[in-house]
């Protein structure tokens, strides 16, 4: 079999030394790449290619290993949180082997700061970034195996293929890996140099298979960080300031806390007053028995509306006067967004005089690894770092907080430490996606858009974290243009629009308050684009279009109008509905995937509208899992409804008033479809970026089908947003 040809980056495989078969994979820079010439900086480079470019010189990226009993085990430099990664990455690997899905381990690997940019987890990166790395190590493990039998049956390799975990001849002989993987790993076999497996030939790569770890989720099995028992290790929890960045002036009853049952240890930290305690019950009690006076923190002044009026004031003018030409104006606001996964911050830290170990759930190990070390006053390889499964991120785990303030709490304390934050402290005190202004602008003449100009006001996202590593992650601390470089330069590499709408400019400037934000899933599309969903139909109905029909005149691609038909057809766009039902319609194009999605909304109550049914269409270019990548269009279903319609955070007097679930109105199952129809498009590329896609078209397919059954057009997100609850005490 010939080798598919590579696009933009070439592989080079190694062995491994060690007593079983295992393969190392570099990865290099080709020297020829096809630059395409749409004008948007991220059709040109996104972030993704950024990633991938970045991780490309790293030495040893991937280790995978044939153990003794025939099994095969890759270490995985990512994290998984929920998104599917392990089945995905482990379907490459048996496919490309010729081995069973069940006998393919992926563990998460401890942070290696030898892989700099290549241990990041994020910008929908994972399986393009690894989908060839992955099939080269497994190729070159299959070659060596292959070498091997050849080599105990006195033959050449000619026809020798593998199948079932088992090297198999043209006249029936068979070997199991477990007995070839010693002979495969000896350094002086001579192998055939890998070819890698026709993707025409795929029986793995692209069958919709359930995730390797659904079992152990759904039973309660599944180890995340607070599971873990590490000896010693005391539950512990943390009073917060009663605004962001507040910290403690003075206890007041420190002695009758420590006194309290069960606790163990009280200590001061830059984020609070922490608390040990033999369980977290009490160490629950003892934290809300504290009387702590507090410095101020970073905005108390800000509230909603101030900050609102910073937003406007920040957004920057039009070049396009609308003197010769008809024009549509609008202007949209989004309020702050919590992460909300369902598991909170929590990490374990052991710090020694001389040595520490942390455990945490970690999109960016490796910076995470290189600051708390510099935090400790230890050299960074005296810092072990171990990646746990997530039990969900949407951006949160790409920070590092509860690693940082476990290892800092263990180290005042003087013993191991279990910390988790409480719900009322992650929503509070944890991350959000900031809150953003938009001003969009098109002129149109005879039919035709002539200009389309979008100007994005938004509060700082924090991507201090870099691109995973520590020097990166300076640059974007420096005081001057450091953070804001790098926003700017996330904008410029994700934001885009998929159609032919003359002069475009999508043009981002933020306002550096000083509060807890982050990537949050799609990062700045979300808000963005789904704000240009809004306004496309708005668009469409000032030059008396169908907006279907005028999205499919103005897209720029087959892909994305093939996706625009088949939900418009698998929907029935445009059937008679009751009064105060009516579609909606988004299309997004991203990291080298696009989707369509086409929602029915019943609004008749319009301060309790519901989705009561949604079709969404995903070209991902090489599916490696469509029912994973299902799960991903349905999650950002999801999170674009409950966004849209109720889900925000309200900050008052520099905090958050929200502190729970109950009071943070994520969507319920009452509030979810259940007439779902998902449709994964046909494989014609190499993969593409599956984790963000689905949410901006489906922020805009909800704000339009609300807008067509009310007559009310939505400026403000999310749409219904009051104050409904009794605040927590601060």
């Amino acid at each position: 079999m010939a080798s598919p040809a590579l696009n933009r980056r070439r592989f080079l495989t190694f062995l491994v030394a060690a007593p079983t078969l295992s393969i190392g994979v570099t990865m290099a820079a080709d020297a020829e790449a096809a630059i395409p010439t749409p004008p948007a900086p991220a059709d040109l480079l996104d972030l993704g290619d950024i990633l991938i470019l970045a991780g490309a010189p790293t030495a040893n990226m991937l280790v995978l290993t044939v153990e003794p009993d025939g099994s095969v085990t890759l270490r995985l430099p990512r994290a998984e949180v929920g998104q599917g990664i392990t089945t995905a990455t482990a379907m490459i690997v048996a496919e490309e082997l010729g081995i069973g899905l069940d006998r393919v381990r992926v563990k998460l690997d401890d942070a290696r700061p030898e892989l700099l940019f290549n241990q990041l987890t994020g910008g929908s990166n994972t399986i393009r970034s690894v989908y060839e790395p992955v099939r080269h190590a497994a190729a070159t493990a299959r070659s060596r195996l292959i070498a091997a039998a050849a080599q105990r049956w006195g033959t050449n390799t000619t026809g020798l293929t593998t199948k079932n975990g088992q090297v198999i001849s043209l006249d029936g002989l068979t070997e199991d890996f477990r007995d070839l993987t010693q002979a495969a790993a000896r350094t002086d076999l001579k192998a055939a140099a890998p070819t890698l497996k026709s993707e025409a030939d795929f029986t793995v790569v692209g069958t919709p298979t359930s995730r390797v770890d659904a079992r152990a989720m759904v039973t309660g099995t599944q180890r995340y960080t607070l599971d873990l028992d590490v000896p010693g290790a005391v539950p512990v929890m943390v009073r917060r300031p009663p605004t962001i960045n507040g910290t403690v002036k003075a206890i007041a009853n420190a002695a009758a806390v420590r006194a309290m049952p069960g606790v163990i240890d009280l200590v001061t930290v830059q984020t609070g007053v922490a608390v040990a305690a033999e369980t977290f019950g009490q160490a629950r009690d003892a934290v809300q028995a504290l009387q702590v006076t507090w410095n101020p923190g970073t905005v108390d002044g800000e509230s909603d509306a101030s900050i609102k009026q910073k937003l406007r004031a920040a957004a920057l003018p039009f070049v396009v006067p609308p003197l010769l030409t008809q024009y549509v104006d609008a202007e949209f606001d989004f309020a702050f967004v919590s992460h909300a996964p369902l598991e909170t911050n929590s990490a374990i830290a052991d710090v020694r005089p001389d040595q520490a170990e942390i455990w945490a759930g970690l999109k960016s190990p490796i910076v995470a690894q290189q600051t708390i070390a510099a935090e400790l006053g230890l050299p960074q390889n005296s810092v072990k770092v171990h990646v746990v499964q997530g039990g969900g991120s949407f951006g949160r785990r790409l920070f590092f907080d509860s690693a940082l303030e476990a290892a800092r709490i263990s180290k005042a304390m003087k013993r191991p430490v279990k910390l988790m934050w409480s719900r009322v402290d992650d929503m509070r005190h944890g991350r959000a996606r900031a809150a953003s202004h938009h001003k969009l602008r098109a002129t149109f003449a005879l039919g035709n858009v002539l200009t389309f100009e979008h100007r994005v006001a938004s509060v700082e996202t924090d991507f201090r974290h870099g691109l995973g590593e520590i020097l990166t992650a300076m640059a974007a601390s420096l005081p001057v243009a450091g953070n804001l470089s790098f926003a700017q330069t996330v904008f410029l590499t994700t934001v885009k629009s998929p159609y032919n709408f003359g002069i475009t400019t999508q043009l981002l400037n933020e306002v550096p308050l000083n509060m807890h934000t982050g990537s949050w899933r799609s990062v700045y599309s979300a808000n963005t684009r789904g704000a240009e969903e809004i306004f496309v139909d708005e668009l469409a109905r000032k030059l008396g279009k169908d907006p279907v029909a005028f999205r499919r005149a103005f897209l720029k691609t087959a892909r994305q109008r093939a996706v625009l038909d088949k939900v418009a057809a698998e929907g029935q766009w445009g059937k008679a509905l009751p009064a105060g039902f009516a579609q909606g319609v988004g299309v997004h194009d991203e990291y080298k995937s696009c989707t369509a999605c086409l929602v029915t909304i019943d609004a008749r109550d319009k301060t309790n509208p519901r989705v009561v049914s949604a079709v969404i269409a995903a070209d991902y270019g090489r599916p490696i899992n469509p029912r994973g990548l299902e799960s991903q269009l349905l999650g950002g279903l999801t999170d674009a409804i409950s966004t849209t319609l109720r889900a925000g955070l309200h900050i008052d007097k520099g905090l958050p008033l929200e502190g729970s679930y109950s009071q943070f109105h994520y969507a319920r199952q009452k509030d979810s479809p259940t007439d779902v129809k998902i449709f994964i498009m046909p494989a014609n590329g190499e993969p593409g970026g599956a984790g963000e896609l689905g949410v901006p078209a489906a922020v805009g397919a909800i704000a339009n089908a609300y807008a067509r059954a009310t007559g009310i057009k939505p400026r403000s997100f999310p749409i219904n947003f009051p104050v409904d609850f009794e605040p927590f005490p601060r």
